[in-house]
């Protein structure tokens, strides 16, 4: 493919790409990096591109990938890997909020709460968070599997209501 065409090509595939990204990033600032990101490689790559192939599958592939090996660099800098002699990092308590008399109020306030709901949604709830899959607590209760998603969905949505306005400080 020329030079000018791959270009204009690329060009023109520039707002698809963008909602792509944003789909992926959900950010705006992080999707326009990612677009950045992916036309620089397509166009430092533009040799690699095989006549008569998907062209817009070739660079939203590009797209994916980038995203995908971003997150996975951004998960292993966020890891600790203690060298201590003694482990000591890894001995340390971590504050999880829970210990502290606030983090036991947050708790019994969203206990409460999720014990006032209805049999219909507290039920499929409180399995979902116990780690019953859909499809078991769709069995358990008798329901189809689409009642369920929907029980657990608005039992979520009336809490996050509930506690819009709840922060924790620490």
């Amino acid at each position: 493919m020329a030079s000018s065409k791959f270009q204009s090509n690329l060009m023109d595939l520039q707002a698809n790409m963008l909602n792509f990204a944003y789909m992926l990033t959900s950010n705006r600032d992080d999707a326009y990096d990612l677009l950045q990101d992916t036309t620089l490689k397509a166009l430092d790559n533009e040799d690699k591109y095989a006549e008569n192939t998907n062209f817009k599958g070739w660079v939203f592939t590009i797209m994916r990938n980038i995203f995908i090996n971003n997150y996975r660099r951004g998960v292993r800098a966020a890891t600790i890997v203690d060298t201590t002699d003694n482990l000591y990092h890894l001995n340390l308590s971590q504050d999880s909020g829970i210990e502290s008399p606030e983090g036991s109020y947050g708790a019994a306030e969203i206990t409460a709460a999720i014990g006032e709901f209805s049999d219909d949604y507290r039920i499929p709830f409180c399995m979902h968070v116990q780690g019953y899959k859909y499809a078991e607590i769709a069995e358990h209760m008798g329901l189809p599997l689409g009642t369920v998603k929907s029980r657990i969905f608005f039992a979520r949505r009336k809490l996050q209501e509930r506690f819009a306005d709840y922060r924790y400080e620490a």
